[in-house]
């Protein structure tokens, strides 16, 4: 069940960062990024009221705090990149070196102890995910995004992670809060950016809570799931944005993208066995 909650969360997150870094390209990246989590913020409270808590402790909401800071430096990095570099670059290498962390941290420090076919999944997961990517062959443009982006990826999940299970989703509606007052410095200074047609408005709003579902799903997996494992799975999400421009877009598939393609799929199938 854990690898399956997992999973959905990559498949909500690889819909939501295709459609962010399309809008990133019609408005400002400051605007999709704060309007974003303020639709994440409503969608998450709504979602915590709904889902009854047993225990709702200080470090919970504290430790979604910090996840919520890492989810939203991480988005502002991600649609900046998105903005003036190829998606099929910058969403991958955000994952990459964001996955990496993550199970180094879950290793060393959280003590996670993945099994032998885990691990193997693991290795397979960080050169797919490149390979996806182009292999380092296209547009250098927003790299740089890509990798700042990738450090609050590893916060964003690691500190969701350590939520308890008894406080329901309120970690997530905590680090909502939080990511909305982290973006608010940015939303004033592109205060006018912020003044959108409805239809935009509502595009990021709808794209900021597809967001706050995907990190929903995460830590209901995390729940059930070693740390590491979960993570790495729910960072499989940069292959449906390849799909997705490949289906919608008709972009070409390189033979280096087909093979990081397999390679995912191979990745999915160990972890979830393992």
């Amino acid at each position: 069940m854990g690898a399956l909650l997992a999973l959905s969360s990559a498949v909500v997150y690889g819909i939501v960062d295709f459609a962010g870094g399309l809008l990133s390209r019609h408005i400002h990246h400051a605007a999709v990024t704060f309007l974003g989590q303020l639709g994440g913020l409503l969608l998450a409270c709504a979602a915590a009221l709904l889902m009854p808590a047993d225990a709702v402790h200080t470090a919970d909401l504290l430790w979604g705090a910090l996840s919520g800071v890492g989810s939203g430096m991480a988005m502002r990095f991600l649609n900046r990149g998105l903005s003036r570099g190829a998606m099929s670059v910058v969403v991958p290498v955000s994952a990459v070196t964001g996955v990496a962390l993550s199970v180094l941290c879950g290793v060393l420090v959280l003590g996670d102890r993945p099994g032998a076919l885990a691990w193997l999944g693991i290795a397979v997961t960080v050169p797919a995910l490149w390979f996806v990517s182009g292999g380092g062959g296209g547009s250098g443009k927003g790299t740089a995004d890509g990798l700042l982006a990738s450090a609050g990826v590893a916060v964003q999940y690691l500190a969701l992670g350590q939520a308890g299970a008894g406080s329901g989703l309120w970690p997530v509606a905590a680090g909502r809060v939080a990511a909305v007052l982290v973006l608010l410095p940015d939303a004033v200074r592109h205060a006018r950016r912020l003044k959108l047609p409805p239809g935009r408005c509502i595009q990021a709003l709808l794209i900021g809570a597809g967001a706050a579902l995907g990190l929903v799903l995460y830590l209901l997996a995390a729940q059930r799931q070693l740390l590491a494992v979960a993570v790495v799975l729910a960072s499989l999400y940069p292959a449906l944005p390849v799909i997705l421009g490949l289906a919608l877009l008709h972009e070409r598939i390189s033979r280096r993208q087909a093979l990081g393609l397999l390679g995912a799929g191979a990745a999915t199938v160990l972890l979830t066995l393992g």
